[in-house]
């Protein structure tokens, strides 16, 4: 009877060991999880890191998937179950290109083991190569270099002047003559400090916007282009960007107090799922809650295929009106969405956007 009892008494040994056995399952144990390349300089290129691990696990270890923190992070892993106690290492490219400075990427690994996840980590140091002319002016126009060829000026009142500068080099064997071809554009102005420049002369290029000449309201994209020795440059254009505001800065509390403003209950309209071609029409109806006249400075859609019908312009104080937008689905499908911005003079949200958003089936083809 003891006998058979201790046969029983083993056979369950061996069955919970065997349970316990099954339930490690797989398991990745890493030598290390962080590599610090130190200094590294940028011209040498990309550097390479090998993080060996093991599967200490009981069963096979299937690594589903590598994702790094950032693109200049390239991995390599094995694509194969590995049985129990085999090894293997997930490669790891960092490309130091244009990544001055300290940085630290992170690499997720992905696996069936037991811990799914197991983040490890590059770092180290980018010493700067040193720039070329290339590199600090890399817009070529004609036989110049410029460091860009947008002039950005951000923010403008309705009522103010603004400049930007643009910086630029001469990499012509003789001297150079600079200059502007500007049609129909009487609220810019465009200099050049100096306007003959020698071979490797550097030079500026000052845009001064006069926006109470533009009269316009909101984002706003003008462009000319460039002449050497009095000779329009081949595609040599420059853009001059501003967002046009009201300056509401000086006015009072009392003011303020009695100033208008728009209430736009509804400004998303979902219109559900529509055939190609469908045309969408939608009335937008706001109110002056204000004290004063709202005025309507400007309607703007954000593509050609959405059509504006504004109403009143100036709408009195407890007044309500509307305006209609519509959207041509020609060509479009699956889920869109469109903007209309809405310009006032309400000093607390004088800028409303409105959308249009939906589906769009195509048609199958044949």
């Amino acid at each position: 009877m003891k006998k058979y009892l201790f046969v029983i008494i083993l056979a369950t040994l061996a069955l919970v060991q065997t349970a316990y056995s099954q339930t490690i399952g797989s398991v990745i144990t890493f030598k290390k999880a962080v590599h610090d390349f130190g200094t590294i300089k940028e011209e040498d290129g990309k550097v390479t890191v090998s993080f060996d691990f093991a599967n200490t696990g009981k069963n096979p270890l299937i690594i589903q998937r590598v994702i790094t923190s950032c693109d200049c992070a390239v991995a390599d892993w094995p694509k194969e179950p590995l049985i129990p106690s085999a090894t293997g290492s997930i490669k790891v490219e960092f490309n130091p290109k244009d990544r001055p400075g300290n940085f630290e990427k992170l690499v997720t690994v992905y696996s069936n083991a037991e811990t799914s996840t197991v983040v490890l980590i590059i770092r180290g140091f980018v010493k700067e190569r040193a720039k070329t002319i290339e590199d600090i002016y890399n817009r070529t126009l004609g036989d110049l270099r410029f460091k860009n060829t947008h002039a950005s000026l951000g923010r403008i009142f309705s009522n103010e002047i603004k400049s930007d500068t643009i910086e630029f080099i001469s990499v012509a064997k003789e001297p150079v003559k600079i200059g502007a071809k500007i049609v129909g554009l009487p609220y810019l102005g465009v200099r050049f400090v100096p306007e003959t420049l020698k071979p490797q002369e550097k030079g500026l290029l000052i845009v001064t916007y006069n926006a109470k000449i533009r009269n316009d309201w909101g984002f706003v994209v003008d462009r000319f282009y460039l002449t050497q020795n009095d000779k329009e440059i081949n595609g040599a254009m420059i853009n001059v960007s501003a967002s046009i505001e009201e300056n509401f800065t000086a006015l009072t509390d009392a003011q303020r107090a009695s100033s208008p403003i728009i209430d736009l209950p509804e400004p998303n309209y979902e219109f559900g799922t529509v055939e190609e071609g469908q045309l969408i029409e939608k009335e937008f109806v706001f109110t002056n809650v204000g004290k004063t006249d709202l005025i309507i400075r400007k309607i703007k859609a954000s593509c050609g295929c959405t059509t504006l019908e504004p109403a009143d312009k100036i709408i009195k104080p407890g007044r309500t009106s509307s305006f209609k937008a519509s959207v041509r689905t020609n060509g479009f499908s699956g889920r869109i969405a469109k903007s209309i911005t809405v310009i006032t003079n309400d000093p607390v949200n004088p800028t409303v956007v409105v959308r249009l958003v939906g589906n769009v089936n195509s048609p199958k083809k044949q």
